[in-house]
């Protein structure tokens, strides 16, 4: 992948940039494909992380002829039996082996496939201990914790030849498909910018404080990879999200979708050459770490793809709360779901509607069968990028310092025009007008600007961010470095 003028590029994006410092899981339809029914060609499955997502991955090999769930794996004593005896009763009475350490799962040779939907702190750890023991593996969104972590699968998944499908499950909706060629094939004319929308309320999570996790959690393998710190909020599960040890905030639980779909949009299949972000966790002290609010701004030359995150309350925008709006020469597209659209003139007017859902578990499993990973609609390569853009943001926000609004807003009126850069900003200024927002209580932080080099993934000039591309391992669930695999 050369970009020769890389360096024009970043330069435009950065100016572009600069001008703004200064200024529900789709529907799932019945798989079509036949499935045999003999029992020497059934897939044995392994299903690790079970509490949450982890349902629609047992949903989804439970209820196949062609598939036998061997394994449930889970940190949570109670959980992981639960779903070990409701399995059981899916699958005519094989109960699957219930085992906390997915280290003794892939001991196993009867399986063939892991399927995880763990805290994403043990994504790309699982993945590639999978890989390596020569298993196929399905993996939940985001792939990774951080940036580092999403290649090195592509590179286990490369070097031993093993299926890797993401979690993404818009990409094998024919709605989102044909939505898609729609928008790449000029239908609202030249689309330089795509906007991915994360409007999801999101209340505080509670008091920072130390805690006791759960007795029949079996807290070392919950931690894994995560350093060894105690429970510092009152909610075990779930809320790990907003802390980022474990988690990446909305950007990568739920904005990772959008993320994809917008990248998928701009027909971009590298990373970005510049990131910016701003915003904060508003309106309430907590436990949480991660933003509430947030925008990030990923330069690609003459193309973008800028994200905004609310968690507050917030009205729609264009019809979309949680969704992408592709903005074209000659009109515009919004797909507010995983699975439905639709376009419209610059005027406003329907110009057409797009609408299907499709099964991701399906093309998987079809991939698996036919030992190509082309086969897949969301190979670990297509994960690793949306992943890593969510990933860049939150890096630029990391490393960013407090804001002075006032300055801010002068800066802007004085020099801006009304463009789509500074009606961003001054939107999202607004919706923290709108709920109230004290900054001096919850300051509003100003990212730095990023500059990418997409060719080897790495941040050009700047230790602090080039840190934060990986982490420090606890051993001995260290996820390899480059080359390691």
């Amino acid at each position: 992948m050369g970009i020769r003028n890389r360096r024009q590029f970043l330069e435009e994006s950065m100016l572009a940039a600069a001008t703004a410092a200064a200024a529900t899981t789709p529907a799932i339809v019945a798989a079509q494909e036949t499935q045999s029914k003999s029992p020497n060609e059934k897939l044995g499955v392994a299903v690790v992380g079970v509490r949450g997502r982890g349902g629609s991955h047992i949903g989804a090999f439970a209820g196949r002829q062609d598939t036998e769930i061997l394994y449930i794996c889970d940190a949570d004593r109670d959980v992981g039996g639960r779903r070990a005896e409701e399995v059981g009763k899916r699958q005519g009475g094989k109960v699957p082996t219930f085992e906390e350490d997915i280290r003794k799962v892939l001991e196993d040779d009867r399986v063939d496939v892991v399927s995880i939907a763990t805290p994403n702190h043990w994504h790309a750890l699982g993945a590639i201990w999978a890989i390596q023991a020569g298993k196929d593996v399905y993996v939940e969104k985001p792939v990774s914790h951080n940036v580092s972590e999403g290649r090195r699968i592509v590179e286990a998944a490369r070097k031993y030849n093993r299926i890797c499908q993401t979690g993404t499950q818009s990409r094998s909706n024919p709605g989102m498909q044909t939505l898609i060629d729609f928008v790449q094939s000029g239908g609202i004319g030249e689309v330089k910018v795509a906007r991915g929308l994360c409007y999801k309320r999101r209340n505080s999570i509670g008091e920072r404080g130390s805690y006791d996790a759960p007795k029949n959690v079996n807290y070392d393998l919950w931690l894994g990879p995560a350093p060894e710190k105690s429970v510092s909020r009152p909610q075990f599960h779930y809320d790990w999200h907003w802390q980022w040890d474990y988690g990446n905030g909305d950007l990568g639980n739920q904005g990772i979708h959008q993320m994809d779909i917008a990248r998928w949009g701009l027909g971009i299949d590298h990373l970005c050459i510049s990131t910016l972000s701003y915003g904060g966790r508003f309106g309430y002290m907590d436990a949480g770490e991660t933003a509430n609010t947030q925008v990030v701004s990923h330069g690609y030359g003459e193309k973008s793809l800028i994200f905004e995150v609310r968690g507050l309350e917030t009205a729609a925008y264009k019809g979309a709360k949680i969704g992408v709006i592709f903005e074209g020469t000659e009109g515009y597209a919004v797909c507010p779901s995983y699975h439905n659209g639709t376009a419209f003139d610059k005027d406003g007017n329907q110009i057409k509607s797009f609408s299907g859902g499709g099964d991701h578990f399906a093309n998987f499993i079809d991939a698996v069968r036919k030992r190509d990973h082309k086969v897949l609609n969301a190979d670990i390569e297509e994960g690793h990028l949306s992943s890593a853009l969510c990933h860049l943001g939150n890096i630029s926000l990391n490393c960013g310092g407090n804001l002075d609004i006032d300055k801010a807003k002068e800066a802007l009126d004085k020099h801006i025009s009304q463009d789509d850069v500074h009606d961003t900003f001054q939107r999202t200024l607004a919706h923290g007008n709108d709920n109230n927002v004290d900054y001096s209580k919850t300051p509003f932080s100003f990212g730095e600007l990023l500059e990418i080099n997409p060719e080897d993934e790495s941040i050009v000039k700047n230790k602090k961010a080039s840190h934060l591309l990986s982490r420090e391992y606890r051993k001995p669930f260290e996820v390899p470095a480059a080359g390691q695999v």
